[in-house]
C-alpha cells in the first residue's frame, strides 16, 4: 500500500480490541485493529486525535458495536491500492448490513468472474475494517474464510451485524 504523505493517525478501543486509524486531506484511508495481519507501520505518521474525520470515524464506530449505526457515512480515501483493489474495495460497499456474499459473486460483481482469487487478496487488503464490510464476504459454501482481522472478529462482526 502507498500512504499520502497528509496521512495522521489516531487509536482507539473497540470490544474487539485496539484498532488504529488514519486520515489523510481527503478522508478516512485505514482502520486496522493491532496486530491484524497486513498492519501498517504507522511510526512515521503524526498522532492526530482530534483530526474532523477522525473524530467522527471514531463516534461512528462506537455507534456501530453499539448497535446505533447500521451505515458509515465518512469521506473515504482509497487511494493507497491500485486500481483493481479499489474496484474492489468499492464493490464491498455495496454489500448490505446483514447479508454475506461469496468471494466468486464478489468477482462477478467486480467484472472479474474468473479472478476469484485476486479478488480474494484485494479483499484481505482492505484497510478500512468494518467501514468497507470485508467481513461479509464468505466462502462459496457460506463458511467463513480468511479475515485479516481473524476469524473470531469476523464471527463477532457478523453476529452484530445479524447475519451469522
Amino acid at each position: 500500500m502507498k500512504f499520502d504523505p497528509s496521512i495522521v493517525q489516531a487509536r482507539c478501543a473497540s470490544p474487539l480490541g485496539p484498532m488504529l486509524l488514519a486520515a489523510t486531506n481527503r478522508g478516512l484511508a485505514g482502520i486496522w485493529f493491532e496486530q491484524q495481519r497486513h498492519f501498517p507501520d504507522s511510526h512515521s505518521w503524526p498522532q492526530a486525535p482530534q483530526h474532523p474525520v477522525l473524530q467522527a470515524a471514531m463516534r461512528q464506530l462506537s455507534e456501530y458495536f453499539a448497535g446505533e449505526r447500521m451505515t458509515f457515512n465518512l469521506p473515504l480515501d482509497l487511494q493507497g491500492g491500485t486500481p483493481f483493489q479499489q474496484s474492489v474495495w468499492r464493490a464491498l460497499l455495496a454489500i448490505p448490513r446483514g447479508k454475506t456474499i461469496s468471494y466468486r459473486t464478489l468477482s462477478e460483481r467486480t467484472g472479474f468472474p474468473t479472478a476469484t482469487r485476486a479478488v480474494g487478496a484485494a479483499v484481505g487488503r482492505n484497510p478500512l475494517t468494518i467501514v468497507v464490510p470485508c467481513h461479509r464476504v464468505v466462502g462459496a459454501d457460506g463458511s467463513l474464510t480468511g479475515y485479516a482481522g481473524g476469524l473470531e472478529r469476523k464471527r463477532a462482526l457478523l453476529r452484530l451485524e445479524g447475519a451469522a
